[in-house]
């Protein structure tokens, strides 16, 4: 894959032609009462305008016009216009943020919002980006790539969190929130077909068993070849992609006011480890430069990776009243990663660093959320129990 950059200079005001400028001021007036004209029309036709969406940013539904807060979100929609297979997707298109896959796997994530992050992500540091699932924070970077599938919206917070968040982040927070299951029997299948073998496949369904309780749940399989080759070791691809990823989840209704959510996820990443390319002549070998950049010659003395991530989370919300709601969110959460790093990609077993991370969690937070006519709030508690292991 090659990529091309284009530059271009901007002129000077003096410089504009002055039909420019008046054919943009005409047009900066005639644009509003076009708009309004539209609306007008569409009111009377019956064709809905722009759509309203409802975010979560300040732990209370909220439309994303009315939040002060710095934020972008893409509804699931969106995500799939723009054939979103994953949460990196995300940062193309949004302000001051950096998502990157790391640690040569495809489940690691690097992220950055203005500046603030984590650029190694190993144990013991604690990212400045918090990534969240339905409100339950991961404590650490592995298994960070999030596959998109069965998403209602993705929400990135930019700046400070701890008043919002129970776990601060100073740089912000990205917010991956599932979709609620339909009162309907329902049945959903996505799949993709591309270059180098791929193949993703999504199965999602949903069942009520009575009238306040309900099942569903997802299956994906994404699978594809390596853009590239380990020419030193047969058989192993560089950048290739076998993710075994699914949820289930039971929702409980038994009143207007009352909700429960049990929820569990599991991810199995076994692809082929991500190795990199040389950028300059191995200085006692000689190895020269690689003409392809997704080659390497690395040399693994395991060149298995594994990456297995799975968590459970119970949510109960109490609508008391008009003004004030309870919630709870409790939630626990491992991971495995077993990614063997080859940091001079080269045969000789110098650089080789064969990593085994562990992590464990447990969380719980209560929240009380109250909107009234003139003020509106949070408050709650939050706890974090973790445990993150590095064997090298």
């Amino acid at each position: 894959m090659h990529m091309s950059k284009q530059y271009f200079q901007r002129r000077p005001a003096w410089q504009w032609n002055q039909k420019v400028l008046v054919a943009a001021l005409a047009a900066a007036m005639i644009i509003p009462l076009t708009s309004l004209a539209q609306s007008d029309t569409e009111e009377d036709e019956g064709i809905e305008g722009i759509e309203e969406v409802i975010v979560t940013a300040r732990r209370r539904e909220e439309n994303l016009m009315d939040v002060p807060v710095s934020i972008t979100a893409f509804t699931g929609e969106q995500l799939e216009l723009i054939a979103a297979t994953d949460i990196t997707y995300v940062a193309q298109t949004t302000p001051n943020v950096t998502l990157e896959v790391s640690r040569g796997t495809n489940t690691t994530i690097t992220a950055f919002i203005r500046g603030v992050g984590q650029q190694d992500p190993v144990a013991g540091f604690e990212s400045g980006v918090g990534l969240y699932i339905d409100d339950v924070y991961l404590n650490r970077p592995q298994a960070g790539i999030l596959n998109i599938y069965d998403v209602e919206r993705i929400e990135v917070l930019r700046g400070p969190q701890g008043t919002l968040y129970g776990r601060n982040t100073i740089g912000g927070a990205i917010k991956y929130v599932t979709r609620r299951l339909s009162t309907s029997a329902e049945a959903r299948a996505r799949f993709t077909v591309g270059t180098d073998a791929q193949l993703d496949l999504v199965l999602t369904g949903s069942v009520p068993l009575g009238d306040t309780f309900r099942i569903g749940g997802s299956i994906a399989r994404f699978k594809r070849d390596g853009f590239g080759k380990n020419l030193n070791i047969a058989g192993i691809d560089n950048y290739s992609k076998d993710i075994l990823g699914g949820r289930l989840s039971a929702e409980w209704e038994p009143t207007d006011s009352l909700f429960f959510r049990l929820a569990g996820d599991y991810i199995d990443d076994d692809s082929d480890p991500r190795q990199g390319h040389r950028l300059t002549v191995g200085n006692l070998t000689g190895a020269p430069i690689l003409e392809n950049v997704y080659d390497t010659r690395a040399g693994l003395n395991n060149p298995i990776q594994s990456v297995k991530a799975k968590g459970v989370s119970l949510l109960a919300e109490w609508q008391v009243n008009d003004t004030f709601m309870l919630r709870n969110i409790l939630a626990s959460r491992d991971d495995e990663n077993w990614s063997p790093i080859d940091f001079d990609s080269l045969p000789s077993a110098d650089l080789d660093v064969p990593v085994l991370y562990e992590n464990d969690q447990f969380s719980e937070e209560l929240q009380l959320v109250f909107d009234g006519e003139r003020l509106s709030g949070v408050a709650g508690f939050y706890y974090l129990d973790e445990i993150g292991r590095a064997h090298v």
